[in-house]
């Protein structure tokens, strides 16, 4: 996996939960924090969730 370019990394469990996130990527583009979105559901791929959990630190994410 390549190093992700972002500090932040947001997770997701579905397309509807992007409303309720719009005001904190907002807020971290305002303060100029890079952050990457991801949507990924623990029950329907959970072993994408794992192996985005595992490799996190390693590709860059500080914050998830």
């Amino acid at each position: 996996m390549s190093p992700v370019k972002h500090s932040v990394l947001i997770v997701m469990g579905s397309r509807s939960d992007l409303p309720q996130m719009e005001s904190c990527m907002e807020m971290l583009t305002t303060f100029g924090i890079p952050f990457e979105v991801r949507i990924l559901s623990a029950h329907r791929t959970p072993e994408a969730v794992l192996e985005l959990s595992k490799t996190a630190v390693d590709t860059g994410v500080a914050v998830i």
